[in-house]
């Protein structure tokens, strides 16, 4: 299977890997996770990152968004090099240019929905735009929970408020990692109609790690990793396009080994 990675230079890339390795470990033990990847993710696109166990999905999402280093190559949020930038520059740059959803909710238990939500911005020193806010808030459609602490919120409610303040801070993008996988199916849908939402109408850009066909289906563009490298892509997927690709690359991992 041959990969077919987007080259378009009329839109305007939000992150990029350019042959980005990732070694883990030493000698014999040495494991490569990421195997010299070049991918681009283009700003006000949905895209998926899929692939099996130990593919290096995970490993990419971490190298994009500064929170892992790079063996070699390097990696870029919009025109800014991530690569190389000392642990203060990384952190302003997380903070000012990159949004977390992660598969653990991660609210401060004592603050309201709203105060979690403005939180990041407060760290900041930042004062949030009220418009913006509005209508992050009439998008996650928690208008009503507000005041409400997380234990007073579904676990579906949670993940909107996490989805919320990845949003408010108004990031370049957002890395999702695993977002619905601590979620019932009905509460998983809520957040994944929120992040297909945002994308659609906000304007944001969402890269999102999953092992859900059903998931990746939402978005509007799926990357496969097989053994630390892109081996496919779809765009426009339906959950039985995913699964099938899937399928494909489980066989053909099977017929190498």
């Amino acid at each position: 299977m041959t990969a077919t990675i987007s080259t378009s230079t009329k839109r305007q890339t939000a992150a990029r890997a350019m042959g980005v390795t990732k070694l883990y470990g030493e000698g014999e033990a040495q494991v490569a996770a990421l195997r010299g990847v070049d991918v681009e993710f283009h700003s006000g696109e949905f895209t998926a990152i899929m692939g099996p166990s130990g593919s290096g999905k995970s490993t990419l999402m971490h190298c994009l968004a500064g929170l892992d280093n790079l063996t070699s190559g390097e990696v870029f949020i919009g025109d800014a090099c991530v690569s190389g930038l000392s642990d203060k520059e990384l952190t302003e740059l997380r903070r000012s240019r990159i949004g977390f959803i992660f598969q653990q909710f991660n609210l401060l238990p004592m603050l309201t929905a709203e105060e979690n939500i403005l939180l990041p911005l407060k760290i900041a020193g930042r004062k949030p735009s009220q418009d913006w806010f509005d209508r992050v808030v009439d998008t996650v459609g928690l208008g009503q929970r507000l005041g409400h602490r997380p234990t007073e919120l579904s676990g579906g409610q949670q993940q909107r408020v996490a989805c919320a303040r990845a949003l408010v801070s108004q990031p370049e993008v957002i890395f999702a990692d695993e977002p619905t996988g601590n979620l019932d199916s009905t509460s998983g849908t809520e957040v994944l109609t929120f992040l297909q939402h945002s994308v659609r109408t906000l304007g944001q850009t969402i890269v999102m790690v999953t092992h859900d066909p059903k998931a990746a289906s939402y978005a509007d563009r799926v990357v496969f990793l097989a053994d630390g490298g892109i081996v496919a892509e779809l765009r426009e997927p339906t959950a039985d396009d995913v699964l099938d690709t899937m399928r494909r690359i489980d066989v053909k991992k099977g017929q190498a080994a």
